[in-house]
């Protein structure tokens, strides 16, 4: 992934915590037949390896069962919004101003294994759920459902992990641009109605309170 120094995240709690927050991924693995790409959410385990493993499922009609030991690639996108030009006080001066795109996300690389382990799929299928059940009013449990009508659910899927090889970060979030520039992309996303434009605004500020610290 392209990233210039200003837009690079390599604090490992935060590209975590970016993992927690939007789950649902791009998997793309390498095959002979050319890649294959699945979308699915997957399931962070920090303490496994030096940047964690990756969890999820996938049914056992997908061909990417058939990628176990195949180089890959899971993408998370955060929020994203496109940033207006007319929004820099320059654009009023000069006019050298072009809009552009602000985004964070996540590439977590490795080799993919697959398993069809009951017992460890069962496993997998209570810690998503219970991961994304958390904030309902009343969470649905794994055993909530019939044991038999699980069972049967559990041979239709196989099971994938991730160990993270390699781990990058972009937050692309105007950390280039002049205070008044910022000033003025946060000005115009206030008044844009909808939930990523506010999300963005969010994200703008918190990545420019501070110079953000690269890993050693």
């Amino acid at each position: 992934m392209y990233t210039p120094t200003a837009f690079r995240e390599a604090r490992l709690p935060e590209l975590h915590a970016a993992i927690d927050a939007f789950p649902f991924a791009s998997l793309i693995s390498t095959t002979a037949a050319g890649l294959q790409v699945s979308h699915v959410p997957l399931l962070l385990a920090p303490e496994e390896g030096p940047y964690g493993t990756l969890y999820g499922h996938v049914a056992r009609a997908n061909a990417h069962v058939t990628c176990s030991g195949a180089l890959s690639l899971a993408i998370f996108l955060g929020p994203h919004a496109y940033i207006s030009a007319g929004w820099y006080p320059g654009k009023q001066t000069h006019g050298k101003e072009v809009p552009t795109w602000n985004y964070i996300a996540v590439h977590a690389h490795g080799t993919l294994e697959t398993f069809e382990d009951p017992a460890a799929l069962r496993q997998l299928l209570i810690r998503l759920t219970d991961r994304h059940e958390r904030a309902m009013p009343e969470p649905w449990h794994l055993d909530d459902a019939p044991v038999d009508y699980i069972d049967r659910n559990l041979r239709a899927i196989t099971g994938l992990r991730l160990p993270i090889a390699r781990l990058e970060g972009k937050w692309k979030l105007s950390q280039n641009r002049t205070a008044a520039d910022r000033a003025g992309v946060l000005a115009g996303l206030g008044e844009l109605p909808d939930e990523a434009s506010r999300c963005m605004a969010e994200a703008i500020r918190g990545a420019n309170v501070e110079p953000r610290q690269a890993k050693p």
